[in-house]
């Protein structure tokens, strides 16, 4: 399919919402499995007990955040350069999913740190870098929602999040750059992941699940954006009117 054809506002519109019913539905149905999976059937881990199962949702809701912030990014870049219209809907659609990402993996690492390091919060590099990213989302929603001419909106939190980018690696690498308490890699060690293979397929069942539930949302985020840009031109008039 042509992107350019994909990119026009009222070909986006009125084409995914049939799209966006079905990936909820499948998320919805999906998100229960992978909870079932994650909660009876993988094993208790040997150190931590249940207590570890919270990974399930921590692990994903934390890939999320960072994956939704580079996807912000990468669209407000080129909303910023080439100006091009849903890419600037894209771009600050994605601050409030990936808000909801990041206190998800704050929240529920402050339930599993309780019974493991003995308190909700230390200030950890990885746990302070990731609420660093919870500010970066707040930054550029509140930006965006001060501006009242919209165009000059998009170019101040466009800079904003190129910028938050510097905080990415430093999520990603903090425990290994640095001392902390918050354990090492588990799923990026390929040759020899330190989760067995019981507990991390259901991870990554969650994983990818996460990921079609970001879709879900997003597609309805995108379409709201777009519905809110051009509620008053002709082709929504009419489109309302049928």
């Amino acid at each position: 399919m042509n992107i350019s054809k994909i990119a026009n506002l009222k070909f986006f519109y009125t084409k995914t919402q049939r799209i966006s019913i079905y990936l909820s539905f499948s998320t919805f149905v999906l998100f229960c499995i992978g909870i079932y999976w994650g909660l009876f059937i993988a094993p208790e881990d040997y150190l931590q007990g249940n207590s570890y199962r919270i990974m399930y949702v921590h692990v994903p809701a934390a890939w999320l955040s960072l994956q939704t912030y580079m996807i912000m990014a990468v669209t407000a870049f080129i909303a910023l350069v080439w100006k091009i219209k849903i890419m600037e809907i894209i771009s600050i659609q994605c601050a409030p999913i990936g808000a909801f990402f990041t206190i998800i993996a704050l929240v529920t690492g402050m339930i599993w740190g309780k019974p493991t390091w003995g308190t909700y919060w230390v200030w950890d590099a990885r746990l302070t870098s990731e609420l660093i990213l919870l500010f970066l989302y707040i930054g550029v929603i509140v930006l965006y929602s001060s501006f009242v001419d919209k165009r000059q909106a998009i170019k101040i939190t466009s800079l904003l999040s190129i910028i938050g980018l510097i905080n990415i690696p430093i999520i990603h690498y903090s425990v290994e750059w640095w001392n902390t308490l918050h354990q090492g890699p588990t799923v990026t060690k390929f040759d020899k992941p330190s989760a067995h293979i019981t507990m991390l397929l259901p991870l990554l069942y969650m994983f990818i699940v996460f990921n079609l539930y970001f879709l879900a949302v997003m597609i309805q985020r995108i379409r709201l954006g777009i519905y809110i840009r051009e509620k008053n031109s002709k082709w929504m008039e009419d489109l309302s009117n049928d």
